[in-house]
């Protein structure tokens, strides 16, 4: 058998295409993983296109076995979030590979081996430049369909990195809830509540333009407020939201996404969802043309019985006050309307248990866990 050969590759959309198509291709036939869209994957390591660039570095890498790919990674620094913790810390992400140990020893040593030359003490991963990008490792659940936010991987992964010394940093749980036909009559007590005692209401908009203009950049720094002490996260910058507004509110149902705001229309919480694009991507497999954005328009617009919750942010003064219910309050009568029976939780910390604590009036199963490993990294291995 050759030896594995390890190359660089450049940030380029060429080289980046056959970067992300690799990842695609390794699924072929399985029926639970989901592709990104390659051009939006692309797009994610072009300094001229990703704003987290201006504070973060990145290489990504492609494993060859006679001349055919057989693995990738990415080895990234977040120099802004290691300011912030004092902490030389790496992160590894975008990866996949073929079950073979030489493979993964050959692709992590790359990656580590680049860290170390950037004078880095440890790496995490699999984790993006921020918590926009994906993270976590499948542990748990891989019988179960993916969907737009997470990642997918084969079940021989964690074994592979565990026997490389990587340890668990941190893990997270998911949750396949059934959508109500009517939410518990305590619940929406609890919700009616929470609005007269601190005078907030819900507010629905028909508009993206007025979303993006009114709530776009309060929204995205009510995130950085509510997510500012959770693992690994990284504050947006002025210019990552104003990308992220761009991005993500052009194309979200504005039916799914609720805004709670106080008496002077501050914003206090925002849950957003959208119908789960799982199978759309599937059809598409990652690819805008031909017939890509049919299937992706099909799959927001057209009959879907899945939501997928993208996110739930709550100010810090109003966490534990019922809030949340709200939220669901609002949204359940919604997802009743357009046919959902079921909710994607996607991934959440397993130990937070403000958001564990939302979840005791649904029906749900635990169907997915997923975890970051952590290594040291030696300074003359």
């Amino acid at each position: 058998m050759s030896a594995v050969e390890v190359v660089p590759v450049p940030l380029k959309s060429g080289a980046l295409k056959k970067f992300v198509k690799f990842g695609i291709s390794l699924y072929d036939g399985n029926d639970c993983y989901v592709p990104p869209l390659v051009l939006d994957e692309v797009e994610t390591f072009l300094p001229s296109k990703n704003p987290a660039f201006a504070f973060c570095e990145a290489q990504p890498f492609m494993a060859y076995r006679n001349g055919r790919p057989v693995g990738r990674i990415v080895a990234l620094i977040n120099h802004n979030l290691n300011e912030r913790t004092g902490i030389k810390q790496a992160r590894f992400g975008w990866v996949e590979f073929v079950d073979d140990s030489e493979v993964v020893d050959a692709l992590f040593a790359a990656a580590e081996n680049w860290a170390r030359s950037k004078g880095m003490t440890e790496i995490i991963g699999p984790m993006g430049f921020t918590d926009m990008d994906h993270e976590g490792m499948l542990t748990y659940g891989f019988n179960e369909l993916g969907t737009i936010a997470t990642i997918y991987n084969h079940p021989y992964y964690p074994s592979h990195v565990e026997r490389m010394g990587y340890t668990a940093d941190a893990e997270w749980v998911e949750y396949r809830i059934v959508v109500p036909d009517t939410l518990p009559d305590k619940y929406l007590r609890i919700a009616d509540i929470v609005a007269k005692k601190y005078n907030l209401r819900a507010l629905k908009f028909t508009s993206r333009k007025k979303i993006k203009e009114e709530y776009g950049v309060a929204l995205f720094n009510l995130i950085n407020e509510a997510y500012n002490d959770l693992y690994g996260y990284s504050p947006l910058t002025p210019e990552q939201i104003d990308y992220y507004i761009d991005k993500y509110l052009g194309i979200i149902r504005l039916d799914c996404v609720s805004v709670i705001v106080d008496a002077e229309d501050r914003l206090v919480a925002v849950g957003i969802s959208m119908p789960s694009l799982s199978r759309a991507l599937q059809k598409s497999r990652g690819k805008l043309f031909p017939t890509g954005w049919w299937h992706l328009l099909k799959g927001i617009k057209g009959h879907n019985d899945v939501v997928d919750l993208m996110l739930i942010a709550v100010k810090k003064e109003y966490l534990s006050r019922g809030v949340n219910a709200m939220i669901f309050a609002d949204l359940v009568p919604v997802y009743n309307k357009l046919g959902f029976k079921f909710a994607e939780s996607n991934l959440e910390l397993e130990n937070n248990e403000n958001v564990q604590r939302q979840w005791q009036y649904f029906e749900r199963r635990l169907h997915r866990r997923r975890r970051s490993y952590k290594k040291q990294l030696v300074v003359n291995p």
